[in-house]
């Protein structure tokens, strides 16, 4: 058990964004690429899982003294560190090599994302602000991974709002860990010190407003509209809203933005509204020739 959580599976629901290139063209019910999808799914869970434990491997003491990460494989003394770079090397090797056989081009693209992290586990993330950039930078990459893949050209608009979104959770994550500074009055990670409250309050109110008005603005593009043959997917900007406000409920109410992926495996509120936003957007998009979305 300790072996498979070293690996963070939760945290692979991150690499579903591979598929939104797929879905927002249109072709989600393309099986051939779905099936490739999915080859450069595990490809990238693999690279992803390689990454986790190298970055748990030089934030050993740092995660001790965290009242979550203690638990952590190689925090608690469960894994030992040369058991967990050995799988960090079979897993990139692994990975790479499954990515050259899919596109040449996926693995250049899973290459870059590999590096850029190799610079953050070693280094990087404690620059205040590069730290978020890069963590937001992962996803465009992952998005990036899976227009490549399926041969579908990616909207400049998708990848603005895939960066936004991501920065806006990795800002929502940062603030978590400022609240625990000041509980705890230790810094449980470097970059801390280049932030606080009223930064990232400010960071989290403009992101969060730059985040609607580019959906609303996707959503009545000429281009968007001309792709799709629809000019009704402004419809599905109410659970974009309604998905943000429950985010920023999370942060600001609650107090608990420390990981995004374990939200949306336990918030029902936010699963609701992004079943129903996939709802709303598939239906518009491929059922519209039955009369009701017409």
């Amino acid at each position: 058990m300790a072996y498979i959580k070293l690996l963070r599976p939760k945290d692979w629901a991150k690499n579903f964004f591979l598929f939104i290139p797929l879905f927002f063209a249109g072709e989600i019910t393309n099986t051939v690429k779905i099936l490739e999808l999915l080859l450069g799914f595990i490809a990238f869970s693999a690279a992803a899982s390689s990454i986790y434990i190298l970055n748990d491997y030089k934030d050993i003491e740092d995660d001790k003294k965290h009242p979550v990460k203690k638990f952590r494989p190689l925090a608690s003394g469960a894994v030992s560190k040369p058991a967990a770079l050995t799988i960090s090397v079979l897993l990139i090797i692994g990975a790479f090599t499954l990515a050259w056989f899919i596109r040449d081009k996926f693995l250049f693209v899973l290459a870059i994302y590999y590096l850029i992290n190799l610079g953050y586990s070693f280094g990087l993330k404690n620059i205040s602000i590069l730290d978020i950039i890069l963590l937001a930078a992962g996803f465009v990459l992952r998005v990036k991974a899976g227009s490549v893949i399926a041969f579908i050209p990616l909207s400049e608009w998708i990848i603005i709002m895939v960066f936004l979104l991501a920065l806006f959770m990795a800002i929502g994550k940062r603030r978590d860990d400022v609240l625990l500074k000041i509980n705890s009055g230790m810094d449980m990670r470097k970059s801390i010190k280049g932030y606080n409250l009223d930064f990232l309050n400010t960071l989290l109110s403009l992101i969060c407003a730059v985040i609607i008005v580019a959906y609303f603005m996707y959503t009545m593009s000429d281009e968007t509209k001309m792709r799709h043959d629809t000019h009704r997917l402004y419809y599905t900007c109410l659970f974009v809203v309604a998905g943000i406000m429950r985010y920023l409920q999370i942060i600001f109410v609650n107090a608990d933005a420390g990981s995004p992926t374990k939200i949306l495996y336990k918030d029902r509120f936010i699963q609701v509204v992004l079943f129903l936003w996939v709802a709303s957007y598939f239906g518009i998009i491929y059922l519209k020739d039955i009369s009701i979305f017409k």
